[in-house]
């Protein structure tokens, strides 16, 4: 650990040694052009401050600031650096400027390239200003992320619902009536009984079918069944099983691998993976902080 920390801060004092030099060659070239475009000698000592110092000033803030902030940082970054690079390449082609012999307001000899050129170089302490100050307000305004808390296993029991027994039918089925027998006449006499026509037999008639309860007593049969009355014991019901918080933002992480970090919302996370509002937040929080941790 100590030999990790020691290597780090060896690279950045070396590299703050390599900006210190690089600022000293960028300084001889931005005080001569300010000397030109007419600036004394203690305005044209700190114009390269002007330039450069913002540029330091941008980077430092794309490292604090998030989101829009943190590109209108490196937009301001961007063309701070390209300002400095073209009044360096300037200084390069005009011998006259290193001397200090060159015409006063006179950067290049064309003069449409010269009038952009003096607008550039005397715009850029103007910038500094307005971006510098905007820069410092957003920085100091500025919220860290808070370090989202462990997810705490707030799964919300199922409630089940208990079904209380209700009367399926509304009136009782009327009791059948009893089947009545019937009576064959009796024939006259035997003579004439072998003289008749046979007689035939008659179909008993069906009784509807009834339960016996007991001597005299019929009752009456349902159609459909009733429903399971009482509550439902526990060891029927469903085991529903419970995330812990690892496996929410395994869960999480598979379902916003590809989406963008202003799609990370609580709602849409609580959708994806199914989980309760409060454990949508700090899903959300934590998905956000690894993503700027890693940008």
């Amino acid at each position: 650990m100590n030999l990790h920390r020691k290597g780090r801060a060896a690279l950045v004092v070396a590299l703050v040694v390599v900006v210190g030099m690089a600022f000293r060659v960028s300084w001889n070239a931005l005080r001569d052009v300010a000397t030109t475009i007419g600036a004394d000698g203690t305005a044209a000592t700190l114009y390269p401050f002007v330039v450069d110092g913002l540029m330091a000033l941008a980077l430092i803030a794309t490292l604090v600031l998030t989101d829009r902030d943190r590109k209108f940082a490196l937009r301001v970054l961007a063309t701070y650096t390209v300002a400095s690079l073209v009044l360096n390449y300037v200084h390069g082609l005009l011998p006259e400027l290193h001397g200090g012999s060159a015409d006063l307001g006179r950067l290049a000899d064309w003069d449409p390239a010269n009038w952009a050129l003096v607008l550039l170089a005397t715009s850029l302490p103007v910038g500094s200003i307005y971006f510098g100050s905007d820069l410092v307000a957003k920085v100091l305004h500025h919220r860290p992320t808070p370090i989202p808390t462990p997810i705490e296993n707030a799964e919300k029991p199922t409630e089940t619902a208990t079904f209380r027994s209700t009367a399926d039918l509304v009136e009782s089925t009327p009791a059948p009536l009893p089947a009545t027998p019937v009576v064959l006449p009796r024939l006259a006499g035997v003579g004439f009984m072998k003289s008749a026509l046979p007689v035939k037999p008659v179909a008993s008639i069906e009784s509807a079918p009834v339960a016996s309860i007991g001597r005299g007593a019929v009752a009456a049969v349902s159609a459909r069944p009733r429903r399971a009355t009482g509550r439902v014991p526990d060891a029927a019901r469903t085991p529903r099983s419970t995330r812990t918080a690892d496996e929410l933002l395994i869960e999480a992480r598979r379902a916003t691998a590809d989406w963008a970090v202003e799609d990370l919302t609580a709602e849409a996370i609580r959708k994806a993976v199914r989980t309760a509002p409060k454990n949508a937040r700090v899903l959300r929080d934590t998905l956000r902080a690894e993503r700027l941790e890693n940008a």
